[in-house]
């Protein structure tokens, strides 16, 4: 009886460190807001962040078997999503920065459709990670190796755009980013069942603590997880945002 006392208490440590040790290896977790699943992949300042437009032939990308196909021998995808609203012809909509040249220049008009819900803003990929109110970003110019517009804003310094509705009947699949105060982690969410503006909003603010948001899309939104198996159906895209690590076995 000792011994298999001695012996279920072992297994109950390891049913404890094995989960744990599992989930820390997945890119992508699952958290649950007032009975919403979301997929949340975190990365961090210093992670190899990229965006992707187009391939060395000047072809648009916007499928997960041509965006693996960017990458060296050496390299694999952790994540991608889609990074933020684009016209018919797939060209984004707003700023648009690839490895430090603006490719598409911003827009800081109000116009039609969520993009043109201000305030809107630029995720900017430099020293730091961040989401910053467009006009703000056209006045400041910060360096970004890597930057998206889009919108609307989610979060600005804490507070809900002041245009969402915690009424409101307008659901849909929705993704957008999200960045720690200190600029030093960017959440990148998905819903995985329809959500409103406001709801999503929160779910960065008040789950994850992000004092700055920003949409990417709602009906197009899709993820890709290659250790995952996950690689969301759907039309190809536009701008891709995704996360770039060293291949098993490479340093």
């Amino acid at each position: 009886m000792k011994t298999k006392t001695i012996w279920a208490s072992l297994f109950a440590a390891l049913a404890l460190i094995v989960p744990r040790v599992a989930l820390a290896e997945e890119p992508c977790r699952t958290l649950d807001f007032e009975g919403i699943p979301f997929t949340v992949c975190e990365a961090r300042a210093g992670d190899d962040i990229r965006l992707w437009l187009r391939d060395g032939t000047g072809a648009l990308i916007g499928t997960p078997e041509r965006l693996r196909a960017q990458l060296a021998p050496t390299e694999r995808l952790v994540f991608a999503m889609n990074a933020g609203m684009y016209a018919p012809d797939r060209q984004p909509v707003g700023l648009y920065v690839e490895n430090g040249e603006e490719v598409r220049p911003i827009v800081t008009a109000e116009g039609p459709g969520n993009f043109g819900l201000l305030p809107n803003g630029v995720f900017c990929i430099g020293e730091r990670l961040r989401v910053i109110e467009s006009r703000a970003f056209a006045a400041e110019r910060p360096a970004c190796r890597f930057a998206t517009q889009s919108g609307p804003m989610l979060v600005i310094d804490g507070a809900l755009h002041p245009r969402f509705l915690p009424d409101s009947d307008s659901t849909n699949i929705r993704n957008g980013v999200g960045v720690s105060a200190a600029g030093d982690r960017a959440w990148f969410v998905i819903s995985d069942r329809p959500v409103t503006f406001h709801r999503f909003a929160r779910f960065f603010r008040d789950r994850l603590g992000a004092r700055d948001a920003l949409y990417l899309d709602g009906s197009i939104s899709r993820l890709i997880v290659p250790a995952e198996g996950r690689a969301d159906l759907g039309l190809p895209m536009g701008p891709i945002v995704g996360v770039v690590a060293p291949a098993d076995g490479q340093d």
